[in-house]
């Protein structure tokens, strides 16, 4: 080798680069083991609604809430609000039925039928931008209304105990808050 030959000789670079493959496999490793049994951020994610949820037995309740338009400290003793709500049947083969609705803030009235038909939805209300028809795409879906006539005032920030007695399934207690209807679109 010359003075002016500026190849580094076989041995110093066959070092260097397992050196450098090593490390590359270190970090490798290290990387992969990162996320080893860990649940992902988004696993264990709710939807993004109002309204609180239960289960019980095959009767799942989703995006339970209160809604009303609050315009004042507080809701008075005397108003009508909405109680609004999804029940979903996870029964194949049996149905069940809703038959009735308590809380201490009021007296719950539930017009139209509330049968949840097996693997049925039962819409209690009608959510801000849910049709007043269910969609064609659930195959049992029916309609019904609740509404309570409260004997308490009531306001946003809390939430207030329900209970929903069903035939076959039980009863379960939500705790439920309140929200604001959407304003009307033009």
């Amino acid at each position: 080798m010359n003075r002016f030959d500026y190849r580094v000789p076989r041995s110093r670079r066959s070092a260097k680069l397992a050196r450098l493959a090593t490390g590359a496999v270190i970090g490798a490793a290290a990387l992969s083991g990162c996320g080893v049994g860990q649940l992902s951020q988004t696993a264990m994610q709710q939807s993004a609604v109002n309204g609180n949820q239960a289960v019980v037995k095959d009767i799942a309740l989703r995006n339970v809430h209160i809604q009303a338009l609050q315009t004042g400290d507080y809701l008075r003793p005397g108003a009508t609000v909405d109680l609004v709500l999804v029940a979903v049947n996870q029964s194949p083969d049996t149905a069940d039925k809703l038959v009735g609705i308590t809380t201490d803030i009021g007296k719950v009235t539930v017009t139209g039928d509330p049968t949840l038909h097996a693997n049925g939805v039962l819409f209690v209300g009608t959510q801000n931008g849910q049709p007043k028809k269910a969609d064609d795409a659930v195959e049992r879906a029916d309609t019904v209304k609740a509404t309570i006539a409260l004997n308490k005032p009531i306001t946003n920030g809390p939430n207030y105990d329900v209970t929903f007695n069903f035939e076959k399934a039980g009863s379960v207690s939500v705790a439920v808050p309140i929200a604001a209807p959407e304003p009307a679109r033009r």
